[in-house]
């Protein structure tokens, strides 16, 4: 069984960073394509960022671009989410997913079969 774990979540004031890791047991990491995905409180779950099977592409959100990096690290089975210069906007629950069916990694949240808990960001001053 595919489980996923998220971590790394807190609050942190407006211009700060913090990593978000989604650990994954089950199964070798390179099995799947992860997405990062995130849910403000009244609005709908959007995605964030997301990583192939092989580490080699990635996709970002315009809202997100050059400021978030996602990466893999196949030997401890973990995809991180770096967030910098976050925004009181980024506040959200952010949750990490495991795609069976695509390789290159999708925005589209009915792209992928398994999700972890979430974890919250909170951006405030």
């Amino acid at each position: 069984q595919l489980q996923l774990v998220e971590s790394g979540g807190g609050l942190v004031q407006p211009g700060g960073s913090l990593r978000l890791s989604c650990a994954v047991s089950g199964f070798p990491l390179d099995y799947y394509a992860i997405g990062w995905f995130r849910q403000a409180p009244g609005k709908e779950r959007e995605g964030v960022s997301c990583i192939s099977r092989s580490g080699a592409n990635t996709n970002y959100a315009d809202s997100v671009k050059a400021r978030f990096t996602i990466s893999n690290d196949n030997a401890k089975n973990t995809v991180y989410l770096q967030m910098n210069s976050l925004k009181p906007e980024d506040t959200a629950v952010y949750y990490c997913a495991a795609s069976t069916h695509v390789h290159a990694g999708t925005l589209w949240e009915y792209d992928y079969d398994y999700w972890g808990q979430g974890t919250q960001v909170t951006v405030s001053s």
